[in-house]
């Protein structure tokens, strides 16, 4: 699918799920449990051992259903290390403007992680295509909506702080769609090899989203 056809999948979907475990073992299992749930859009993160063999690995055997990304990425070695193990969307936690480069090149889409309205600016402006606002626990859902004046051309995902009571608030303020990680793949589960905790989580964000754009 082409870049565009890409984005409208995450806005579609209005969850991207960051999966971050220790142990890389069960997480092809886990980005199954979500799809299972309807969260269809995950990011695995270079924090998590062999990061690139888990990228490959759900490809395979999981295709099209999920659109699958790499999180934490921090330099454009990286960026193009995840790209060519198929790796269709790179996530940051900071605004690197040679990592934007890259999925420009690759035509991949990029959310570079930001946090003041300069550094929003200068992601979306270097052709960010969502910019993710981290940590956005700190400034909360009033942050969203202030920006929303100056701005609201740049979309904006929340990553941190992102569970089942502050979603509703973010999509509110005007959020395009929530990064959210342990408080959906919760480390409790994935540990105990609980897939079924995972999908019914999934479940909730995602019924979160539809009653908030049904409104």
């Amino acid at each position: 699918m082409s870049r565009e056809q890409d984005l409208q999948r995450v806005t579609d979907c209005g969850i991207v799920a960051v999966v971050r475990f220790s142990d890389p073992g069960p997480l092809v299992e886990v980005v199954r449990a979500l799809a299972a749930g309807g969260v269809t859009v995950a990011e695995v993160t270079f924090t998590v051992p062999n990061a690139l063999d888990v990228i490959r690995a759900a490809k395979r055997e999981l295709g099209n259903r999920v659109l699958l990304g790499a999180g934490t990425v921090l330099d454009s070695e990286t960026a193009r290390a995840a790209l060519l193990a198929g790796a269709e969307f790179l996530v940051a936690p900071t605004v690197n403007l040679e990592v934007i480069k890259m999925c420009r090149r690759y035509d991949k889409l990029v959310m570079p992680g930001a946090f003041t309205p300069t550094e929003v600016l200068t992601a979306w402006e270097a052709g960010a295509d969502i910019v993710k606002v981290f940590p956005a626990d700190v400034v909360g859902p009033a942050f969203f909506k202030a920006l929303r004046g100056p701005l609201p051309q740049v979309k904006l995902m929340p990553t941190g702080g992102v569970d089942l009571d502050t979603a509703p608030e973010f999509l509110e303020a005007g959020a395009v769609c929530l990064g959210v990680g342990s408080q959906l793949v919760e480390p409790k589960a994935v540990a105990a090899g609980d897939f079924a905790r995972i999908t019914q989580l999934a479940k909730q964000y995602v019924e979160v989203v539809k009653r908030h754009r049904a409104t």
